[in-house]
């Protein structure tokens, strides 16, 4: 898998800042107008792109309310059924044009997770520039290298997947000649606990899979997409809202415009400090170093007086013979008389040249 790719003009790769995504989902509470605030909001909020959700409760259920399609697996949709929450949540195909043509000029690039088949064929006519697989879409192994198939970026959220389904998922794009995809370690619990969390998977998932890994994040706060910046994460989806207060099935766990723009400054603000593998002093390292110790005289003495640990010691600050030096000092005879609060320089002494 390659670990250098390219979604429109954006590189993402190693040493690339993260590629941070705004999910729209539901949250447009099926208002056109809406939608398009949140696209602005979240250009203003300093998101990389936007992603639209392409399926109708048709193409991705049933409209059944047998047991097998009611929801009740304790989530935040428990008490309807599958057909009934997606008439709530699709975005209408109509918009999405609409709404890729407005993201685009606002700066942003805008792809989307299509659910079937039919949708990657719609997509593909608006020309998107990346796919997205659903965590629920990932065991669909022929939807996953029918996708793959289109030769676009692949990112595949991994919340419900073992190991085996995502090596499943991964042959799947290699069979289709595509190498271009990214992992999201992604908890499908909404929202998601923090104990169910397991960021340090990201640093094994990149190891094990060979591929760019990156998070969607579905928990409260910001503090799991920092910290999985902070291990390696090169890509960071939130889902994003105008109001949670406006409900909709993705209001509970999604993040409002100043939490979303706080998290993308906090995660900048991380990148700065994680830098790059360095040893090396800056300039103001440099100069603080003239507060660390070094060998002092520290009493008035003559010439031929003997350097002992009573006339000798390491003070701050830096001036002097570096510390590590005492002992070739020590039973050695002053050149010449040397005052007190002198920095010990090797030629005050005798027989050192």
């Amino acid at each position: 898998m390659n670990r250098n790719l390219r979604i429109k003009d954006k590189i993402i790769d190693s040493s690339s800042s993260a590629f941070i995504i705004a999910e729209l989902s539901a949250n447009h509470l099926q208002n056109f107008n809406n939608a398009v605030k949140l696209v602005k909001e979240a250009k203003k909020s300093g998101a990389d792109a936007v992603k639209l959700q392409t399926y109708t409760p048709d193409t991705i259920t049933l409209d059944c309310d047998n047991q097998y399609f009611q929801i009740k697996q304790g989530t935040i949709w428990d008490g309807t059924t599958l057909y009934k929450l997606y008439q709530k949540a699709y975005t209408p195909w109509d918009w999405q044009p609409k709404l890729k043509k407005i993201a685009e000029d606002e700066g942003l690039i805008c792809f989307s997770s299509p659910f079937d088949r039919s949708a990657v064929d719609f997509l593909e006519k608006i020309k998107v520039p990346a796919y997205k697989i659903a965590s629920f879409e990932i065991t669909d192994i022929p939807f996953v290298e029918y996708v793959a198939s289109r030769g676009k970026p692949v990112i595949i959220s991994t919340g419900i997947a073992r190991l085996g389904d995502i090596q499943e998922a991964l042959d799947a794009c290699r069979k289709a000649g595509n190498n271009d995809v990214i992992l999201l370690k992604c908890t499908s619990e909404y929202p998601s606990s923090l104990e169910d969390i397991n960021l340090k998977t990201i640093p094994n998932m990149q190891n094990t899979f060979n591929t760019l890994v990156g998070i969607s994040d579905h928990t409260l706060g910001h503090t799991v997409s920092l910290g999985a910046v902070a291990l390696g994460a090169k890509v960071v989806e939130r889902h994003f809202t105008l109001d949670r207060a406006a409900g909709g099935p993705d209001s509970a766990f999604s993040m409002e415009p100043k939490e979303f723009c706080q998290m993308v400054k906090d995660i900048r603000d991380m990148e700065k400090a994680l830098g790059s593998v360095s040893y090396e002093l800056t300039e103001k390292q440099i100069k603080s170093r003239e507060h660390s110790r070094s060998l002092f005289v520290v009493r008035d003495m003559k010439a031929g007086e003997m350097f002992t640990e009573d006339n000798v010691r390491s003070i701050r600050p830096s001036f002097g013979i570096e510390p590590k030096y005492i002992y070739d000092v020590l039973g050695r005879k002053a050149r010449c008389d040397i005052e007190k609060g002198t920095p010990l320089k090797w030629e005050l002494i005798e027989n050192i040249y």
